[in-house]
């Protein structure tokens, strides 16, 4: 028997010598357990807040929607029930030590592959609400007719603030209860994404 010291490891086989294969210790998306987006009493996945992984959301027929990976898990699944209301129900989540954008990146397309049908458009999850996207033909007209700049960030601002209501709407249906705030200054812009 060899016995052998590195660091404050310990070692009596050559076997044990052998690097890790971190990916081995990530577990393919069958594995994982289904974990309901927004829990009974309306609140989102409070375990994971401040832990770094790799997440897997699923619509309410248990299709992936999406796989992404963050830092903070728990901030990530909150900014994504907003931006898709309609397709978070679901998530599957692996949780690592340290960040390791390798390890994240081969997982996620792993995971991708593991599901066998290509996903949708991910600027949806990544990016912030383009509300120009959803104007009325009378919002469109006013947008179009300002006779100046503060004009038009007026009109995008009264868009941003009805496709918000229509959000929190969506999420109030749900029973969602969690602490859902807009940036503000992002309105005038167009734009809505968490504060």
């Amino acid at each position: 028997m060899l016995n052998l010291a590195i660091g404050n490891a310990q070692y009596t086989t050559i076997e044990q010598l052998r690097p890790v294969n971190p990916m081995s210790e990530i577990p393919s998306l069958s594995e994982l357990e289904f974990l309901p987006y927004v829990d009974q009493a309306g609140q989102l996945l409070e375990q994971f807040q401040g832990k770094i992984g790799i997440y897997a959301i699923f619509d309410q027929e248990k299709n992936l929607k999406f796989v992404g990976f963050s830092r903070d898990v728990f901030l990530s699944l909150r900014q994504h029930l907003v931006r898709c209301p309609r397709e978070c129900y679901w998530v599957k989540v692996s949780l690592i030590d340290r960040p390791n954008r390798t390890i994240l990146e081969t997982t996620r397309a792993a995971w991708i592959e593991e599901n066998g049908a290509p996903l949708s458009d991910e600027s949806q999850w990544t990016q912030p609400i383009q509300v120009k996207e959803f104007m009325t033909a009378q919002e469109r007209s006013t947008f179009e007719s300002a006779i100046d700049e503060l004009s038009q960030m007026k009109a995008l601002k009264n868009v941003a603030r009805r496709v918000e209501s229509e959000i929190m709407a969506q999420l109030k249906a749900r029973n969602v209860q969690a602490e859902i705030r807009f940036n503000p200054k992002l309105k005038e812009e167009g734009l809505l994404d968490l504060k």
